[in-house]
């Protein structure tokens, strides 16, 4: 089993051609190997265009034989989609392979709902569209990766993360978004991905909030926001929410307040039926505001050190001069007759 290397050794494209090599012993050239190693870490699922836009090919015998030897040898599923044929998803679910890479828990190599199916081929081509960047896709990577990048000057509670229980027994799972991040070969710009699920941006607002301690000490950073069709419309929502979040820091007297209402907020409340709380009354219409609902959920996860890394200019200062970026990309692609079925699954 190649595993990733330690983190003062850690390469992202030495472990990229080690996964390739890893793949290329279950009798697979080069490319489709390479082409597979994206997949495993991206996705679990793939349609027969993204391979021929990867290996820069036509359909053809060659990709009719790749297919072919997937689906024989019981690596892959092929999953008719709509009562037409309008083409076909296989899902890479051969355990094998997955370990040959160092991911034999992958949750990508489980069925999945055809929405989720769909959710993750937008990703994979999101990746595929930028191959100036390497792609990190897994906790793993993502974890050596920036903590190399900072030479121990980065610790695990600064990483975007959830935590789960209190005290000695809580755990954490960090990267929990699970989009791949893209890196430069100088290590000096970084491209984070996100794909747009609902028509409402309270995930987005979290996601850069999880991110916000990521992006302060990077040279330079992008937010690429993938817009499938259906939700073409939110982008306005989604750029307010960016501006918010990343350019609008909180005042202090704000802060201030709502450290007061959120402990009140969390406390159990007295019977209905008793006196009504002016103060609280008055805090929970003022601080009702979308941005106010995510802090405190992030708050919840932190403590007050979410409401003090929310004062923070840096960010904003980041996207003033032009280092740091929030771009919208929207999608187009032929599964777009599915489109519908993101944010279902």
């Amino acid at each position: 089993m190649n595993l990733p290397l330690p983190p003062d050794k850690w390469d992202i494209d030495q472990l990229t051609q080690e996964r390739t090599d890893a793949l290329s012993a279950f009798g697979f050239t080069e490319r489709q190997a390479r082409f597979l190693v994206e997949v495993l870490i991206h996705s679990g699922v793939f349609v027969e265009r993204q391979y021929c836009a990867f290996a820069g090919i036509t359909h053809g015998q060659k990709t009719t034989d790749f297919l072919r030897r997937l689906v024989e040898r019981g690596y892959a599923r092929p999953i008719q989609v709509g009562a037409l044929h309008r083409g076909r998803l296989f899902h890479v679910h051969h355990k094998p392979l997955y370990v040959a890479i160092g991911q034999a828990d992958n949750r990508h190599r489980k069925r999945m709902a055809l929405g989720r199916m769909v959710e993750r081929l937008m990703v994979l081509d999101a990746v595929l569209a930028d191959r100036t960047f390497a792609w990190l896709g897994t906790e793993t990577d993502k974890r050596s990766y920036f903590m190399r990048l900072r030479k121990g000057g980065l610790e695990l509670r600064q990483l975007p993360r959830l935590t789960f229980g209190r005290g000695p027994k809580s755990r954490h799972r960090y990267f929990p978004d699970k989009l791949p991040i893209g890196i430069e070969q100088y290590r000096e710009n970084h491209v984070f991905l996100y794909l747009v699920t609902s028509p409402v941006p309270m995930d987005f607002r979290l996601f850069l909030l999880r991110h916000a301690e990521l992006l302060r000490p990077l040279i330079r950073w992008t937010i690429r926001v993938v817009v499938p069709e259906p939700f073409a419309r939110a982008i306005r929502l989604y750029g307010h929410a960016a501006r918010e979040e990343l350019a609008t820091p909180i005042a202090p007297s704000v802060a201030e307040g709502l450290e007061w209402f959120f402990h009140e907020r969390q406390r159990p409340r007295e019977a209905a039926s008793g006196p009504v709380d002016e103060r609280l009354r008055s805090a929970t219409m003022a601080y009702r505001a979308p941005r106010f609902r995510a802090l405190f959920r992030m708050w919840q996860q932190n403590g007050n050190e979410a409401i003090w890394d929310a004062q923070s200019g840096t960010l904003r200062d980041a996207l003033q001069r032009g280092s740091g970026r929030v771009e919208f990309v929207r999608l187009t692609r032929q599964y777009c007759h599915l489109a519908s079925l993101v944010g279902v699954a």
